[in-house]
């Protein structure tokens, strides 16, 4: 199964992708923080939706974000 990593809304204000804080392949946590956005020369992290493997960035440092963007997927764990 595959968790979607989207970008929540922020408001009207222009967002843009900082960093990324995986990699494809690597294992991450449900809370972690996994992505760095800068809305209004602020910045936040938005974090793993579930437990497993990145599997895709679907957003580069630098490009712009709107609400609801997919920025990437995880490749959940079963349990």
């Amino acid at each position: 199964m595959r968790a979607s990593v989207v970008m929540p809304e922020v408001g009207s204000q222009p967002a843009r992708l900082s960093v990324w804080f995986a990699d494809p392949g690597e294992l991450v946590y449900e809370g972690d923080r996994l992505v760095e956005v800068v809305v209004n020369g602020a910045t936040f992290d938005v974090s793993a939706p579930a437990t497993g493997r990145l599997v895709e960035k679907c957003v580069s440092p630098g490009q712009p974000l709107t609400t609801g963007q997919l920025l990437g997927t995880i490749d959940v764990a079963e349990s």
